[in-house]
């Protein structure tokens, strides 16, 4: 006999965390130890807050997860959705068909996007994206006759999905660790990190943007340029931190890809749809990619889709040349999913959001930003965008680290949580990307929840003997 659900207005917070913990396994956790702790259960939102089932008011400065570009309770993007699942809930894109609402995003996708990009295959994830980046990259070499052209180079402590291809794409080494990953034929380099890795070595921003790119053709020597295929990296790091690379850094990887004929992706989950004051990251750091995997603000979340932006150097081998490319998912261009992301694209434009954070709240979040440099836990403050991270340090003079097994990023966001804020903690880096419609007040009003989380966590390191 199936059990009765209670209604959901009847339930409480331990009702819905008992439910939770005996039917929900949640990503990128320790089913055991959230089963005994409870989950935080979310229940409404509304622009950049959310509330939870004990009623607690929280400002979301992660964007749900780095996606929620435009807030939430949007009633554009909900009435597209409401409007296209009365007209045509689903049909597919294979058999030779096509709904309206894929075709007109294909449209304004080739809009927004650089001009090489005039084609798009469209994924339902950003993890799928990436996944048909290595088909297509793959099946691009194989039609010029060059089918030993298969390794991509990525990076260490990126982030490009949690599929087989995606994680292994990724330099995550806990993922890596579960599963035998990496796929093979792809290898990794280090990150360009300038507080981690440059400024130890007393080197300007600058000079590290240079030494790290030239880590790449160090890589494709040794495999063997004849054997590389792309390079794949997000225009700054985003769940592996907020890794913002020196300027000088992606145009000397451009000219690397340029010298050795390789194929250039742009991982623009995060990054694009103005996230960093330009429609798209690479427009920001200074590339030009072949491809570009997107999805998250393609939608503000609302609806699940991804893609990839297909550039003329790839579309033309494989639409001239290729045959059958056998790959796809069932809900490639589902017409729910675009006819949401034509309303967000559009309210993003009317709105002028990307300008906005260019030139407004941007700036005026790197303003705010600058004077955490002055708190005592803080050795590193830095943002692009409306993308911020703050690294926690024991000494601030020397940016010597807290021992890692402290997990004093997860004090601290303990502390942000309890005070209601969301900011994410990557080991004792503490990160933000808020939705691009806060305002210079909701900033002030985040500002002041992170400067209070700061002095919790410091007074917590002081009380404990950790400083």
């Amino acid at each position: 006999m199936n059990a009765v659900l209670h209604p959901r207005q009847a339930r409480d917070t331990q009702a819905w965390q008992a439910a939770d913990a005996a039917h929900f396994l949640h990503p990128f956790t320790d089913f055991h130890a959230l089963a005994k702790k409870g989950s935080r259960i979310i229940t409404q939102a509304d622009n950049i807050y959310l509330r939870d089932s004990e009623g607690q008011r929280i400002l979301d400065a992660m964007s749900g997860l780095w996606c929620v570009n435009v807030g939430y309770g949007r009633a554009e993007l909900i009435d597209a959705a409401t409007a296209q699942l009365k007209q045509l809930p689903f049909y597919n894109a294979f058999f030779q068909t096509a709904t309206p609402p894929a075709i007109e995003l294909a449209e304004l996708l080739a809009e927004v996007t650089p001009p090489q990009f005039q084609h798009v295959f469209f994924s339902g994830s950003g993890s799928e994206g990436n996944d048909t980046v290595v088909r297509m990259v793959r099946r691009y070499w194989d039609v010029l006759g060059q089918p030993e052209r298969k390794v991509i180079i990525s990076r260490n402590n990126a982030y490009h999905g949690s599929t087989m291809a995606g994680a292994s794409l990724g330099g995550m080494s806990g993922m890596h660790a579960q599963g035998g990953l990496p796929i093979p034929d792809i290898t990794h380099i280090e990150q360009p990190h300038w507080y981690e890795l440059g400024r130890p070595q007393g080197l300007s921003r600058a000079e590290f943007g240079r030494l790290a790119a030239s880590w790449l053709e160090k890589k494709i020597l040794e495999v063997g340029p004849e054997r590389v295929a792309a390079f794949i990296g997000e225009p700054i790091q985003g769940a592996g931190g907020v890794i913002i690379p020196p300027e000088t850094y992606w145009p000397a990887v451009q000219a690397i890809c340029d010298k050795y004929g390789i194929l250039l992706v742009s991982d623009e989950v995060i990054c694009g749809f103005g996230r960093t004051g330009n429609w798209w990251g690479c427009e920001t750091l200074g590339s030009k990619p072949d491809l570009m995997t997107f999805a998250k603000g393609v939608t503000s979340g609302y609806i699940p889709l991804g893609g990839v932006m297909v550039g003329e150097r790839v579309a033309k081998v494989l639409i001239e040349q290729g045959g059958e490319f056998n790959h796809g998912y069932t809900y490639s261009g589902h017409p729910v999913a675009c006819a949401v992301a034509l309303a967000n694209i559009r309210l993003i434009q009317r709105e002028r959001l990307v300008e906005k954070v260019r030139t407004e709240t941007g700036p005026y979040l790197a303003q705010q930003f600058a004077t955490l440099d002055e708190h005592p836990l803080v050795g590193n403050a830095e943002t692009c965008g409306l993308m911020g991270a703050i690294t926690l340090v024991k000494e601030k003079d020397r940016g010597t680290p807290f021992a890692s097994e402290l997990e004093v990023g997860m004090v601290c966001r303990g502390h942000c949580f309890g005070n209601g804020l969301i900011m994410r903690a990557v080991g004792d880096r503490m990160i933000i990307a808020p939705p691009l419609v806060i305002t210079r007040e909701q900033i002030d009003e985040m500002m002041s929840l992170i400067r209070r989380c700061l002095d919790l966590t410091w007074a917590d390191a002081q009380a404990r003997g950790w400083v």
